[in-house]
C-alpha cells in the first residue's frame, strides 16, 4: 500500500501574521515560494498515484513549484471555514472570547462569503476526501496539498480519531511534510512537520 504525503502550503502573509485563512485566497509570500520549491528534492523520486489539492491558489501554487504534476483540485480539501474569524488573529478572538479555542469552541457564522463550518463539518469533508484517495493508495502514493487545520484534522481522520483530537497534533508549518502510512494493516503517522 502507497503513502499519503500531506504537503501543508507555502507560507503567506496571513500565516506569517497568524490571521485565520480560510477561504480567502490569500498568495505565497516570496519565502513561500521559496519553501515550496524546496519540496521538489524530496518528492522527486515518488511516483504518486495522484496528487489531490484544495482549489485555493495558494496550495495551487505550491503543489506547481513542488513540481508536482496533474495535480486535481478538490473543493473537500477547501481549509476550515472560519465563518466571522475570517482575517483575524487568535489573540483578536481572544479579546473578545477570554480562552477560546477553535478545537473546543469553533467559530461564528460571517457574512455569505463566510458562514463558517462547525468541526464535524470540517471532518465530514476530510472523511470524504480519504474515502476517494484510499483506493488510490493500492497503486501507489498519494500527494495532497492543503492547509494547516484542515490537515490536522485529515490526519486525526486517517488514524480512525475524533475530529477534535486534531488539536493534540502541533499546527504544521507552511511548506512542511506529513506522512500517513500504515503498519501490519493500521493506519499510522509516519512523519509530522517535517520541513
Amino acid at each position: 500500500m502507497g503513502e499519503l504525503l500531506l504537503i501543508r502550503h507555502g507560507q503567506t502573509a496571513w500565516s506569517l501574521s497568524g490571521q485565520h485563512a480560510g477561504r480567502t485566497d490569500v498568495p505565497l509570500t516570496e519565502d513561500g515560494e521559496a519553501a515550496a520549491r524546496r519540496l521538489a528534492p524530496r518528492l522527486a523520486g515518488r511516483s504518486f498515484a495522484a496528487v489531490v489539492s484544495s482549489p485555493l491558489g495558494r496550495a495551487m501554487r505550491t503543489a506547481e513549484l513542488a513540481g508536482l504534476t496533474g495535480v486535481q483540485p478538490d473543493p473537500d480539501l477547501l481549509e476550515w471555514d472560519y465563518g466571522g474569524y475570517e482575517g483575524l488573529t487568535a489573540e483578536q478572538i481572544r479579546a473578545a472570547r477570554p480562552r477560546w479555542d477553535l478545537w473546543r469552541d469553533g467559530v461564528v457564522p460571517g457574512d455569505a462569503d463566510h458562514p463558517g463550518e462547525d468541526l464535524d463539518q470540517v471532518a465530514a469533508r476530510t472523511d470524504a476526501a480519504l474515502a476517494r484517495i484510499r483506493p488510490l493508495l493500492a497503486t501507489g502514493d498519494v500527494a495532497v496539498v492543503a492547509h494547516g487545520h484542515l490537515a490536522r484534522v485529515l490526519a486525526v481522520r486517517w488514524l480512525g480519531l475524533e475530529p477534535s483530537a486534531a488539536g493534540l497534533l502541533g499546527h504544521p508549518h507552511p511548506g512542511s511534510l506529513g506522512l500517513l502510512a500504515t503498519e501490519d494493516g493500521r493506519p499510522h503517522l509516519a512523519a509530522w512537520n517535517v520541513p
